[in-house]
């Protein structure tokens, strides 16, 4: 159940039939699925977000430097240790898979796409693997997984109305975590507290940027 490098695509690599020979059809299809949710919604902005910009600031970047793969797995007859092993097998392979240092590496990305799981299997699932596995992730290397389906009640951080997290097939991403993640964990004591000690200065500089545009910092005369 490793991980493998010969499983992960390029939103482009979908259109190459010498890459996707080897893929069955159902796989093939929800690969395609994603890449087009990405192209039509993700790297979009959208009128409900909250803010200006795309639906994610990142994965634009993440294109234009061919660093994101989507990967297909099937999971739906794997009891859940099996599973948690085969994130945990991601979570290596991304540590392992060039640009590992830089500018690049912060854009670097593997969407894993669950393509025979149901929608409404999904939670249960992700919610134990993110129990076993985010908090000493991000600890230790400072990976983040995001879990996306169908349902996922995950709300926009400047919009509690907006759900964007709610994918046509459900995928978990595993990713390099950033300065900014810090308004994904404002609930969250723990990540909160071992972001503050990851990025030490720079963490102090993202929050104090946000507050210098907060109206208690207005002049007065």
């Amino acid at each position: 159940m490793a991980a493998q490098t010969t499983n992960l695509f390029l939103l482009e690599d979908l259109e190459d039939s010498r890459r996707t020979r080897d893929l069955a059809d159902s796989d093939l299809s929800s690969l395609r699925a994603i890449a087009d949710w990405i192209r039509t919604f993700v790297v979009k902005p959208h009128k409900d977000l909250g803010r200006a910009g795309t639906v994610c600031p990142f994965v634009p970047g993440s294109l234009e430097r061919k660093v994101l793969w989507l990967a297909p797995e099937r999971i739906a007859d794997r009891d859940e240790p099996d599973v948690i092993e085969l994130v945990n097998g991601y979570k290596r392979l991304f540590l392992e898979t060039e640009p590992t240092g830089g500018d690049d590496a912060d854009y670097k990305v593997i969407v894993v796409v669950f393509t025979n799981l149901p929608a409404d299997r999904a939670q249960g699932i992700f919610d134990d693997v993110l129990q076993h596995l985010a908090l000493q992730s991000y600890a230790d290397d400072g990976i983040l997984f995001g879990p996306y389906y169908e349902g996922n009640e995950g709300t926009a951080i400047y919009n509690p109305s907006f759900r964007p997290f709610q994918s046509p097939v459900p995928f978990m991403f595993v990713r390099q975590g950033v300065t900014s993640d810090w308004k994904f964990f404002l609930d969250n004591e723990e990540l909160l507290s071992l972001w503050a000690r990851r990025h030490g200065e720079s963490a102090v500089q993202a929050l104090a940027g946000e507050l210098r545009h907060l109206p208690w910092n207005a002049r007065r005369d």
